[in-house]
């Protein structure tokens, strides 16, 4: 089905030896486009581990990732100025779960579990259905929070992607909703 083949991570999203060099921009899920800044060997329960030292764009909070485990927590590179279109296509795609009939609490935790997995793709389909769901429904608070947090997440990397400014980037994305404006 062409939404799986979209959704699938691509070798662009995925570094294949999942190596960062410092100075090298990273994705780590929920919080956004980050530095790695360092890569630094701790001992941690008597051994030594190497982690990558992770300063978050957004509120310059510092992460420290372990480099063995970036497969498991979702660290990824900043995908490609040419997977952009990719993105584009989900926002533009029809939900094929109607989500109308759910909770609040209920939708809030399905969302949080897709921002969870760091994929660009998944953040675009919460945005997607966030975004189309405030024309039809009051959002719950938390709602009207994850949709800032999937916006913002969305227009860091795709700044950075495209080499252009917030502005600009929220205007492509409007865009792509016809009438939602």
């Amino acid at each position: 089905m062409a939404k799986n083949a979209v959704k699938a991570k691509t070798k662009d999203e995925v570094k294949e030896d999942n190596s960062f060099q410092a100075g090298d921009l990273a994705v780590y899920p929920a919080h956004g486009v980050g530095r790695i800044e360092s890569i630094e060997n701790k001992d941690v329960g008597g051994s030594k581990q190497d982690f990558y030292i992770m300063k978050i764009i957004e509120n310059n909070m510092v992460i420290m990732i372990p480099t063995k485990n970036v497969s498991s927590v979702g660290l990824r590179g900043v995908i490609k100025k040419k997977e952009i279109r990719k993105v584009y296509k989900v926002m533009q795609t029809k939900n094929e779960n109607p989500i109308d009939g759910q909770t609040w609490n209920r939708r809030y935790r399905e969302y949080m579990d897709k921002i969870r997995t760091g994929s660009i793709y998944d953040v675009a389909e919460v945005f997607r259905d966030l975004y189309l769901l405030k024309f039809t429904k009051n959002l719950s608070f938390g709602e009207r929070k994850l949709l800032d947090t999937t916006k913002g997440l969305l227009l860091r990397e795709l700044c950075i992607a495209k080499d252009k400014d917030e502005d600009q980037i929220m205007a492509e994305i409007e865009s792509l909703f016809p009438g939602k404006n």
